[in-house]
Parts: structure tokens; sequence; C-alpha cells
């Protein structure tokens, strides 16, 4: 799924995460670390958010670095607390989404209604509580034809149905589409609620975290 070429991300001079050389195969994988080790650093490099030196490498064929285009219409990321402009309604924010990741018409509606949406979709984002922020880019990571879906701290800010409700969309397209996994969190995850099989990949011996 994943092959990391000499990544390395520095702050100035303080290397925040280094990979020498990965290969992270298809599946779903928590990424453990305290606050402050360098999960959501990865995981915005490896969006494509944040520069980095080194590669990554999509299915070994799409660079993000030489095709950032095809690479990122592949790559979907939820950050773990969401800013969006406060003009826009969610509705025109899923919009952009959509049509930035060339989504089927009409994917978002399964996804509204089932995180139960529909009352505040149309507002302007400047009126939502920070649960609404959350599942409103929860949609958005799910808009599209993902092969990797990036979630930063998807335990936060979010109610117990809801996330249960997210669990059903993972499941989902994990076992239906083949889409593949990081959630970085330093709460535990329940692997049973997330596949119901106790399959759940953690990804973190390997991967190098400076606190």
């Amino acid at each position: 799924m994943l092959h990391f070429v000499e990544f390395k991300k520095f702050y100035g001079d303080y290397p925040a995460v280094t990979i020498d050389n990965l290969t992270v195969e298809p599946g779903i994988y928590w990424i453990k670390g305290v606050n402050g080790s360098g999960k959501s650093t990865l995981l915005k490099s490896i969006a494509g958010i944040l520069a980095f030196k080194g590669d990554i490498l999509l299915n070994d064929t799409i660079s993000i670095k030489k095709q950032p285009v095809a690479y990122r219409k592949l790559v979907n990321f939820a950050e773990a607390e969401p800013l969006f402009p406060e003009f826009l309604t969610g509705k025109e924010m899923i919009s952009l989404f959509a049509s930035a990741k060339d989504a089927g018409s009409g994917q978002e509606q399964y996804f509204i209604e089932s995180m139960k949406m529909q009352s505040f979709v149309d507002r302007p984002i400047g009126t939502y509580s920070s649960g609404m922020l959350k599942k409103l880019s929860l949609v958005l990571a799910f808009m599209g034809n993902p092969k990797l879906i990036l979630l930063d701290e998807p335990l936060i800010t979010i109610d117990t149905e809801s996330l249960k409700i997210l669990y059903s969309w993972i499941r989902q397209q994990h076992s239906e589409k083949g889409v593949s996994f990081m959630l970085s969190s330093h709460q535990s995850l329940d692997p049973d609620e997330i596949l119901g099989a106790g399959e759940l990949l953690v990804a973190n011996q390997t991967l190098q975290f400076n606190s």
C-alpha cells in the first residue's frame, strides 16, 4: 500500500519523524503514541499537507512528489480538530471535496444521513459545534474512491453513537472496497468494534516517533 523511502520530517533541526525504508501492507492500522510524539505530523505528511524529505509511494506506482494530484485523489484525511471556511455551508464544503475527489453523484447522501447531519448540513460552518465539525470532516474523508483514509484522533469530539457509525463505515469500506485505514489515537481502540473479528493491525513498533 505505502512505501516510505528515506522519509524525514524536520522542524528546524529537530527530526520529528524518520522512517528509512518501510512498506506498509494494505489493512487497518492504529498508530499509537502520546501527545506530541509525531502521530499528526506523520499523517499530515502522508496526506500531502506537510512537506518532508524523501518520498512516499502509493501501491508502488504513485509518488506523492512526482504525481501529487493523482496521489491526493486516492489518499483522504480527517484532522483531529478540523477548521473550515466559516462562510461556507457543510453542503457546499462537501460539494467542493466531491468535485476534487471525483466522487460519484449523490455519494454524500449515505454518509450525511447515516451520521444524522440533515438538520445542520445546510447551515454555515461558522455555526457548527465541535461535534458537528468532526462529523463533517469524517464525511469529507470518505468522499471519492480512496485507497487510503487517514483519521487523526477520530475518538475525540464525537459521541458514542456517531463513533459506532464511523466504525461501520470503516468495516464496510475495508471489506467491500479494500480501503486501507490509518487511525492515530492516544486512546484505546476496540478491534472488535472496528472489524468485528479482532483483525486490527497495530503499527507501533516499526515507526520511529521522537518525543
